[in-house]
């Protein structure tokens, strides 16, 4: 399975964070983000921005203009 990163989970970003999570992608998100503890409960894998680059071959960015 792929691994796939995802940075900006706001209000954007963590609803489509939960889909990914609910269709059964390997997500991995920023640790420092403040819904790290929901998302991981969820089975997201917490880690630095810089391991997120390592490890994922995809990442979705949802950032603000």
């Amino acid at each position: 399975m792929e691994k796939i990163g995802f940075l900006g989970l706001g209000i954007m970003g963590r609803p489509m964070a939960k889909n990914l999570l609910k269709k059964g992608c390997e997500l991995y998100i920023s640790r420092d983000s403040r819904a790290a503890d929901e998302l991981s409960a969820l089975g997201a894998v917490c880690c630095s921005e810089a391991e997120i680059g390592e490890r994922c071959s995809l990442v979705f960015l949802s950032l603000p203009k």
